[in-house]
């Protein structure tokens, strides 16, 4: 048949007004001409068919899926695979078997195909991760190095068997090659092959995700995680600069979490105070009664007053010595007042853990801890609150007879010279 085709062509030629030896230098390649321009042809009317009924099935659905996978970029891709299928079937009419072009156009157009097939199945794997991870469920999972994944084993796959196609070796005697130098491979390799594990474990174990606020001081990171590939995990500092870690890194080292703290009902405020030991003292009953005037306190002062003057009374007690029996300090008032004052605040978590508490006594007096959870877990929100909290506290401590402990500063010697 082939020869029947060439020999019309040549006749064709012949009457066009060519001679013999112009007709038969150039039947090959005008046929050979023909099937590149059908091939192009059934490429361009592939293109606009196949998208046009694609294009009206995508639309009668209400899904959104269809709409990325069977995306324009998608289906031109598969369309651009006809054209180099076509020439694989029709070029031997233009040039047969025994022929040296036959050879060559053999293994130019095996190739083409090969690369055509290998960025359409990159291009269709990039339109499923792009579903995924629209989905609620798999947003926040590192996807993206996963399709990296995809994307290097297509390469190595497609890479291999063009390799095969140029070298006219099996793809299995090419991998059993690569199987002795599988050392250097994996040392080429092998952040990508540690970036894949970790990643699977990180994906596997709910480690990280997309959205995390992590601190890893070992690589200066403290800010939200934008990204999660195959080789890097990038996290947006709050000053803005970006940190890259190796995947592999989160799984050997250490790295904080803080997602823990967004999912539950507020983020800990832990806060302390240093008061001047030299300060505390039993309270008088004129202190007493100043501090009942304390809308906070009044309920407070008048239950443990009564508990307190029914145990000394009980136990005997001598209420001329101070030292004796049971009795109120201005720190213990002070101390309940706090927590009484924490209380009231709406910010403030009620259902989680809130109290005032004395830490280890130091040579800077002893420390006051506030400790409560914030509702709001809002960066400046959460800094405002227990900004004001110590404002409150700092300004209502003088009221208790009480002092804050703070190293002498330049004023405090400039007064003891005077």
């Amino acid at each position: 048949m082939e020869n029947v085709i060439t020999q019309s062509m040549n006749n064709l030629l012949r009457l066009l007004g060519l001679s013999s030896e112009e007709a038969n230098s150039l039947d090959q390649w005008v046929i050979f001409g023909i099937i590149i321009g059908i091939a192009l042809l059934a490429d361009f009317v592939c293109k606009i068919v196949l998208l046009k009924i694609v294009k009206k099935l995508v639309t009668k659905t209400k899904a959104t899926w269809d709409d990325i996978v069977f995306d324009e970029k998608v289906t031109t891709k598969l369309c651009h695979i006809v054209a180099p299928v076509l020439i694989y079937f029709l070029y031997p009419i233009a040039f047969p078997e025994t022929s040296t072009l036959h050879y060559f156009i053999l293994k130019i157009t095996e190739v083409y195909l090969i690369a055509v097939v290998m960025r359409f199945f990159i291009t269709f794997c990039t339109a499923i991760y792009i579903v995924y991870d629209q989905i609620e469920k798999y947003h926040d999972r590192p996807l993206k190095g996963l399709l990296q994944t995809v994307q290097v084993v297509i390469f190595f796959v497609g890479g291999i068997l063009i390799f095969s196609v140029l070298f006219d070796k099996s793809p299995a005697s090419l991998l059993a090659g690569l199987g002795a130098s599988a050392a250097v491979l994996m040392l080429v390799f092998k952040d990508s092959i540690m970036g894949f594990v970790s990643g699977i474990q990180l994906s596997a174990n709910n480690m990280l995700r997309p959205g995390d606020w992590i601190t890893m001081p070992k690589y200066n990171a403290d800010g939200v995680v934008i990204d999660v590939t195959l080789n890097t995990v990038k996290v947006r500092n709050w000053d803005n600069t970006i940190t890259t870690i190796p995947p592999y890194a989160l799984v050997s080292d250490s790295f904080q979490n803080w997602r823990g703290m967004h999912e539950s009902g507020g983020r800990r405020v832990k806060r302390s105070i240093n008061i001047d030991m030299n300060s505390v003292k039993f309270c008088t009953p004129e202190m007493l009664e100043k501090f009942r005037k304390i809308a906070l306190l009044k309920d407070y002062i008048e239950e443990t007053e009564g508990k307190l003057k029914a145990y000394n009374q009980e136990c005997g007690v001598d209420d001329s010595v101070l030292v004796n029996g049971q009795r109120q300090t201005n720190l213990g008032v002070f101390r309940a007042y706090l927590e009484r004052y924490l209380r009231s605040l709406s910010a403030v978590n009620q259902e989680m853990h809130l109290m005032v508490r004395h830490l280890q006594p130091t040579e800077k007096g002893i420390p006051m801890e506030l400790y409560f959870f914030s509702i709001s877990k809002v960066w400046v929100e959460y800094e405002t609150l227990q900004a004001d909290v110590m404002d409150h506290v700092l300004a209502v401590i003088s009221e208790f007879d009480l002092a804050v402990f703070q190293n002498p500063t330049g004023a405090d010697f400039r007064s003891i010279k005077k």
